[in-house]
């Protein structure tokens, strides 16, 4: 740790030189013999001086040198450590990939590999509360199931409803699962990890692995048995071969070995106990602390922490016969004032920060609602206000601003709060002032699509309304490919996803996955 101490500011240490100067300049100002030298013979000089004992010990001046000195090396940022920035999350984003070919349907792992699986994950969500997953599933294809959401109920509807008839491709092409969701977490600010959970990784697909170059951490959890066991596929039906034999889906663990190898993807197989979960939360963990001591990170400012003993320095000039006892009346009269602002606040340490400092420490611990509570500055407020889900307060404390970010902000909430039109003319007055903005760009896309899609669903139901019985349900698979269908998950929240739901999800998934399959993407 001393290795690292360093000062962020280190120009502001000069400062520390006029201390000294200080001294030096009211010790020769208060030095009598040097200023009547040249005007007085000395052996006259000695009986003139009434202060011929020369002062020793601490004098004021020495307590303002220090005072300054202190400053000055407060304000140079001495730091050892380094802390996450605010906005990134605590917690690493997770991508799980579910194989759904149709091995996954063996029975070598109670009740079959599938629905161990689908255990795992409930317990993954389980051990990683409040933490951000994006669901895939892939076969001979491969699709997004749901975007990066901490709704673990959500996530659990999805998980449930997965099945290998839902796959409109046969076979299995890891490759462009890995690829698709490498797109879906490009824009994401923290590295993740990406988790496939899979009877076995095709050969075919070892270069991928080999080459990938993203900053996300790839795990690889397999799935079954060296011995295998049946396929089931359906009430008491088994999968055979041409000769009528039943298919005994074995696990190849030396392919996954042969994998980790090749490309350095952490592999292990699935256990009977709560072992690779463990092993699981803990590698996304470490691999998220380990992404982010690489980049994201930054330098703890300590020089804040000097405040302290600098103001109790100033209430020590209130001394009789100090000339400096005005600077210690001033930190008096304006202690007060912060202390009032805080009255409630019962750690003494409250008392010298400001509010903005106070709502960055509750901002740091996870209690947003008492950070906007305290933030004054309207850009933090409002950034709190977003991370306690309460939108509409954070686009009021963000339309206090009229900068690019401001802007930029209020489409994010109005996006949360589905006003995609409201959302478009903010994105647009962000790219006023900060032109080729790719973020602002890339959601002024998504919230024009998403605007697009409930005109488009608008005019469907007057059609329906006008043209259809109220009991009759009809699909249109040539034209808009029906209100379902244009459900595009990576453009929207998956609260928004929720609500346009208006079948199962294994329906709904079952369509995108075959309008996917098409080549024609979900408007």
């Amino acid at each position: 740790m001393i290795t690292d101490f360093h000062f962020l500011r280190p120009w502001w240490l000069l400062a520390v030189v006029s201390a000294a100067l200080l001294v030096w300049l009211i010790d020769r100002q208060t030095d009598m013999r040097a200023r009547w030298r040249n005007l007085i013979a000395p052996n006259l000089l000695e009986h003139l001086l009434i202060d011929h004992v020369r002062t020793r010990g601490l004098r004021p001046v020495h307590l303002i040198a220090g005072l300054l000195a202190l400053s000055a090396i407060a304000a140079a940022g001495p730091t050892w450590e380094k802390e996450r920035p605010p906005f990134v999350e605590d917690r690493a984003p997770l991508a799980i990939a579910i194989d759904l070919g149709p091995t996954m349907d063996a029975t070598d792992i109670s009740p079959t590999r599938l629905e161990r699986v689908k255990l795992k994950v409930q317990d993954i969500m389980e051990r990683r509360k409040g933490a951000r997953t994006a669901l895939f599933a892939y076969a001979g294809s491969a699709h997004m199931v749901l975007p990066l959401t901490d709704d673990a109920s959500l996530v659990a509807t999805y998980v449930a409803a997965l099945s290998p008839a839902l796959m409109p491709v046969q076979g299995k092409d890891t490759a462009k699962v890995l690829e698709v969701i490498e797109t879906a977490l490009a824009d994401e600010t923290a590295p993740g990890t990406i988790l496939f959970m899979t009877d076995g990784v095709e050969r075919a697909s070892f270069p991928a692995f080999a080459d990938y170059k993203g900053r996300n951490d790839l795990m690889v959890l397999g799935v079954g048995t060296p011995e295998g066991g049946p396929v089931r596929i359906g009430n008491g039906e088994y999968l055979t071969d041409a000769s009528g034999a039943r298919v005994q889906a074995r696990l190849d663990v030396d392919a996954l070995k042969g994998l980790q190898s090749v490309s350095g993807v952490q592999v292990a197989t699935v256990t009977l106990d709560d072992g690779d979960v463990d092993w699981i939360v803990r590698r996304i963990q470490s691999a998220f602390t380990q992404k982010t001591d690489e980049g994201l990170q930054r330098w703890r400012d300590f020089g804040w922490y000097l405040t302290i003993p600098i103001a109790l320095l100033v209430i020590l000039t209130f001394r009789r016969g100090h000339k400096i006892h005005w600077l210690g009346m001033l930190v008096v009269l304006l202690l007060p004032l912060g202390v009032a602002t805080k009255a409630e606040a019962a750690d003494f340490v409250d008392a010298w920060l400001t509010q903005d400092q106070q709502g960055q420490r509750s901002f740091r611990s996870g209690d947003y609602g008492a950070a906007a509570d305290h933030f004054e500055d309207v850009a933090w407020r409002g950034a709190a206000l977003y991370r306690a889900g309460h939108y509409q307060d954070a686009i009021d404390a963000f339309a206090q601003s009229t900068d690019a970010g401001s802007y930029y902000n209020q489409g994010n909430a109005l996006m949360h709060l589905d006003k995609a039109e409201e959302a478009i003319t903010a994105y647009q007055q962000a790219l006023k002032q900060r032109p080729a903005w790719p973020e602002a760009e890339a959601n002024l896309k998504l919230a024009e699509r998403r605007k697009k899609e409930k005109d488009d669903q608008e005019k469907e139901q007057q059609q329906e309304q006008a043209g259809l019985d109220p009991d009759q349900i009809q699909f249109d698979d040539k034209g808009k490919k029906g209100k379902e269908g244009q459900v595009n998950v990576a453009a929207q929240t998956a609260e928004m996803w929720m609500r346009n739901i208006q079948v199962s999800p294994a329906d709904l998934l079952a369509r995108k996955f075959a309008i996917e399959a098409s080549g024609e993407k979900p408007k």
